[in-house]
């Protein structure tokens, strides 16, 4: 005991925690909370006054409000289609006695929407029900359709955002287990009443997290609205960005992203109150056998498993839609087989391929690296202001991307800390805005693996630096690679916080699909997120193949890889 005493002392004293907590502290106060000052000192600070002036005069335009109430209404629609949507995949993975092919089958549909840009679903939405739409047009023969406005963006965003719902329903569900089926059946009890009586009350934490995630995700949401929305249905993150890329108008935009930060910020508590009350749920349920739930009829079982297989089908052809589409001249118009967009997004295309793979694969290390060492300094540190440095570290992953990457444009555009446009501020915003995933996921590890092991090394003479190298680094290589996949992906994909910080010198290539969207060259724009999906899956590969050589059955935390 005394040992043990002395070993907790003098790691409290060690002088590489201590260099490592300030190290991280600084870089959190530089990246995290300084843009984030500069965002409110631009919104409240008016002639060097404080002054509210600005806020009224947005608030006081009828279509900026109008974008405020519609942001509102696509999260909270995104929110309850969405999770209904990702209950109805849950339940019948976790309860309908699937073998382990089909839930591999349903695993992979809901995968791709997660790993492909954000406007992926987007793309293939056009080419099946636009003006010249292979459904409306080429099948039904309808003329002058459109899909743009709510019902567009509101279909691209469920689809694009409901495997989040899943993932989070799944284990809730399946950690029910059986015996509660069987008692409850045992006394009487018909399979309606079971499920609306014992069910779901014990999902209901895991939904409405699973709500609160759509809504926060759907409310971050920058290109689908960009590509879906248009004039018809205007929303607060492309209102923003038109503000500044269209008006020039920098303090507008910092207006309404403060004004988007409202509602964000109401979202993340009210996630974090729900995802602290889950734990009881796991618990009360957790006894059950497995295999298939008698609370599940044959014929509800066919009818749970035709839903979910239609949904599963038509992700899979918006999917192939894209591939033929970057395959044939011009989609709707003339289906001659062609490389050219290929050859052109190899070519004219190459400079943001060059720099996004660049970014994406300097951060990925960064991202892990900083990940594990404030997973580690927040679980087995003894200092004051813990807690404070881990809310520090998720406040960027917390917001919207729009809100993020204004902040940096407003924090970082001039002298003397001028890096916008620059490699630097890109890996920065991606390493500090996606790297809570590999945090949470070393806190979870450290809290599986007894102290006593450290303290064991340290009692032995071992500095600290030695025994978070040579004991604690290997026991959480997991996480770390979690959390560097994370982080590349996102660099591949992600497009909401670094539109605002490219330059001539660094584009990225979600930002080239954006402009060949706008340009409308449809066979680029397909080709150039086929490319995308397809490194994407390929590190997503390997770093699975990684984690299930390190730990058996561990996967990369794809349901952290939410927002743009």
């Amino acid at each position: 005991m005394m040992a043990t005493t002395a070993v907790r002392r003098r790691r409290m004293r060690d002088p590489a925690l201590a260099i490592t907590a300030l190290v991280i502290a600084g870089l959190l106060a530089f990246f995290v909370l300084y843009p984030l000052g500069a965002l409110l000192a631009r919104v409240f600070v008016v002639g060097g006054e404080p002054s509210i002036a600005p806020l009224l005069e947005v608030l006081a335009q009828p279509n900026h409000r109008a974008a405020f109430f519609n942001s509102l209404l696509l999260a909270t629609l995104v929110g309850v289609i969405g999770t209904a949507l990702g209950f109805l995949f849950a339940f019948t993975a976790a309860r309908a006695g699937l073998s382990a092919g089909w839930v591999r089958f349903l695993d992979i549909a809901t995968l791709l929407p997660l790993i492909s840009p954000p406007f992926t679903t987007s793309i293939s939405l056009i080419f099946s029900f636009g003006p010249r739409g292979l459904i409306t047009h080429d099948l039904l023969g309808l003329k002058g359709v459109t899909i743009y406005g709510l019902s567009g963006t509101l279909a691209a965003e469920t689809l694009t955002y409901f495997p989040i719902a899943y993932l989070t329903l799944r284990p809730v569900l399946s950690a029910m287990g059986n015996t509660l089926d069987e008692m409850a059946m045992s006394l009487g009890s018909r399979r309606l009443h079971l499920f609306r009586t014992v069910t779901l009350p014990l999902a209901v934490p895991g939904l409405a997290n699973a709500f609160l995630l759509l809504f926060a995700c759907s409310l971050a949401d920058f290109a689908t609205p960009l590509i879906l929305a248009g004039n018809r249905f205007p929303v607060l993150p492309t209102e923003a960005y038109l503000q500044i890329t269209g008006l020039f108008d920098l303090q507008g935009g910092a207006v309404l992203s403060f004004v988007l930060l409202v509602p964000a910020l109401v979202v993340y508590v009210a996630q974090r109150y729900w995802v602290g009350r889950r734990q009881y749920v796991t618990v009360t349920g957790k006894s059950g056998s497995a295999g298939s739930s008698k609370g599940v009829s044959p014929a509800a079982r066919i009818l749970l498993v035709g839903a979910c297989l239609l949904v599963a089908l038509f992700v899979l052809y918006l999917y192939a839609l894209l591939i033929f589409a970057s395959l044939v001249q011009a989609f709707g118009a003339n289906h001659t087989w062609t490389l050219d967009h290929y050859r052109v997004i190899f070519t004219e295309g190459q400079k943001a391929i060059g720099d996004t793979l660049i970014i994406a694969l300097i951060g990925m290390p960064l991202g892990g690296l900083y990940g594990v060492l404030v997973g580690y300094i927040v679980a087995r540190g003894r200092f004051a202001g813990r807690q404070v440095l881990e809310m520090a570290a998720m406040v960027n992953y917390a917001l919207p991307g729009t809100i993020v990457g204004i902040a940096y444009l407003i924090a970082f555009n001039d002298p003397p800390v001028a890096l916008t446009g620059t490699a630097l501020i890109i890996i920065a915003c991606y390493v500090f805005r996606y790297s809570p995933t590999g945090i949470r996921a070393t806190i979870a590890q450290l809290h599986q693996i007894d102290r006593s092991l450290e303290e064991a090394s340290e009692s032995l003479g071992a500095k600290g630096g030695t025994t978070f190298r040579r004991v604690v680094l290997p026991l959480i290589m997991p996480a770390f690679f979690a959390g560097l996949g994370v982080v590349f992906i996102r660099s591949m994909t992600a497009i909401s916080a670094t539109i605002f910080l490219v330059s001539i010198d660094w584009t990225l290539i979600t930002v080239r699909i954006l402009e060949n969207m706008t340009e409308l060259a449809l066979g680029p724009a397909a080709a150039f997120s086929v490319f995308v999906i397809i490194v994407v899956m390929i590190v997503t590969a390997a770093v699975n193949a990684l984690l299930r050589r390190l730990r058996t059955g561990q996967e990369m935390p794809v349901a952290g890889m939410g927002g743009g």
